[in-house]
């Protein structure tokens, strides 16, 4: 198969609009159940009281963190195997796909070493105090300890994505967040385990979802992108261009850790613990609600990618309107969901005589920050496009400006300036992610219009 055209690629050089849903479809679902996970996870630690889901959302914009790396070198070199697929040089994307695994388990070995020495003054940094700040500890060490695994998996699952093969993308993840699901209970309370079985849950789930990744690699072969190390050669140039994506793309990402971490803070400041325990649940909703958006975005990278790779723009704007308007419909639907049945969400995480006090709070959150979703299609699908073309500085620039400048400014206003509290930042982050989108938007069908 090495020489043959998959059906993967077939995909992504055909219809533009038909490439999207083709490519999309596979990985809503992938990240439906991945997400579906995040929710579970959150449903079995909240049975252990607000203490242990406030380590978790303690941990969160680490973790957020450590997946931005694993993600960025996946998205640069999907990106990258796009554009050469397009260019049709596939001995090119046979050496972005050995260079994206080397440089990305190199990164995690390094990450390891330096992070988990100094998890107990990050967390200490935070204002957190008592068990709460113990739960974390331990539930971060058992993670951080296995980035390199979660890196492979994002890598190998990049590959499949930048070939247009999501199914078997998706495959791989609803093995890792379906043995989660399942282990996670086992784990926390058969084991007695607790926090930190939660963790060993989802460490244990990366690596088994590895090892199906590993299989199709390196043992099966039936892949278009061909890896096997014989002749490999450092390439600087392939290198560059894996990084000139995934640079900005993780530190993108990171921007938005940056943020979680600064939002925690003023939510400490405003709300306390329990102010953590809020965010992190009805986060974890607006995460459920912007999942079909991040599988819209992995098919707009790649079909922009192929089009551009094939220097065709008038595809590139077909794919990336077409993107916006799928995405901005879903989310209105998933926005009015939300609104209507919050009351029925918050018990997931209330459903505890110790955490039954904060459900009120909850429902109120949860309904404000739904409005965040109907305006990131925007700004996230934007993003996916120029990493498709291979501009991932634009990328970060758009999501800087959308977290660490707008919506920290506005919920600092609203939330400690003005004293709305909670409801102040979670306003702030409504406005500062509304007004980036559009700009972001706005800024996109520039571009496109340049190259034409």
């Amino acid at each position: 198969m090495n020489e043959k055209t998959t059906k993967g690629v077939k995909t992504l050089l055909g219809n533009p609009k038909k490439a999207i849903i083709k490519i999309s479809v596979p990985m809503m679902v992938g990240m439906g159940v991945q997400t579906l996970y995040n929710l579970v996870d959150g449903i079995w630690v909240a049975g252990l009281g607000p203490d242990a889901l406030a380590a978790v959302g303690l941990f969160f914009p680490i973790f957020i963190g450590l997946i931005a790396i694993a993600n960025g070198i996946g998205i640069g070199g999907s990106s990258a195997i796009s554009r050469k697929i397009g260019a049709k040089d596939k001995k090119a994307a046979d050496s972005v796909g050995e260079h994206s695994i080397l440089l990305g388990i190199s990164i995690g070995i390094l990450i390891t070493i330096s992070i988990y020495p100094l998890l107990h003054k990050i967390f200490n940094s935070m204002g957190a105090k008592g068990n709460v700040v113990n739960y974390a500890i331990t539930y971060a060490e058992v993670l951080v300890a296995g980035i390199a695994i979660l890196i492979f998996t994002n890598i190998g699952n990049g590959i499949l994505r930048g070939e247009g093969d999501t199914k078997r993308a998706m495959y791989a993840m609803i093995l890792g967040s379906g043995l989660n699901i399942i282990l996670d209970p086992i784990f926390i309370y058969i084991f007695h385990m607790g926090v930190v079985g939660a963790a060993w849950a989802t460490l244990a789930s990366i690596a088994i979802s590895a090892v199906l990744i590993f299989y199709w690699i390196f043992i099966k072969h039936n892949m278009y992108v061909t890896i096997t190390f014989k002749n490999f050669k450092i390439d600087g140039i392939i290198i560059s261009e894996i990084l000139k994506v995934g640079i900005p793309s993780s530190l993108a990402q990171l921007s938005m850790s940056v943020t979680m971490f600064v939002m925690n803070i003023f939510i400490v400041r405003v709300g306390g613990t329990n102010g953590i325990a809020i965010f992190t649940s009805a986060w974890r909703i607006i995460m459920v609600g912007i999942m079909p958006l991040l599988g819209i975005a992995i098919g707009t990278t790649a079909v922009t990618g192929a089009a551009y790779g094939a220097k065709n723009i008038d595809k590139l704007n077909t794919a990336y309107l077409y993107a916006i308007e799928l995405g901005v419909k879903i989310e209105a639907v998933v926005m009015v969901l939300v609104l209507i049945f919050a009351p029925q969400v918050s018990i997931l995480f209330t459903y505890s005589k110790i955490g039954a006090h904060i459900s009120k709070e909850l429902i109120q959150a949860l309904r404000l920050l739904s409005l965040f979703l109907v305006f990131a299609p925007l700004g996230i699908l934007t993003s996916s496009m120029f990493q498709g073309i291979g501009q991932g500085e634009k990328a970060l620039i758009m999501t800087v400006l959308r977290t660490i400048i707008m919506q920290i400014l506005f919920a600092y206003i609203f939330g400690l300036v003005l004293q709305f509290g909670l409801i102040g930042i979670w306003w702030g982050m409504i406005i500062g992610n509304a007004s980036a989108a559009i700009i972001g938007f706005v800024w996109g069908k520039i571009i496109i219009n340049h190259l034409k």
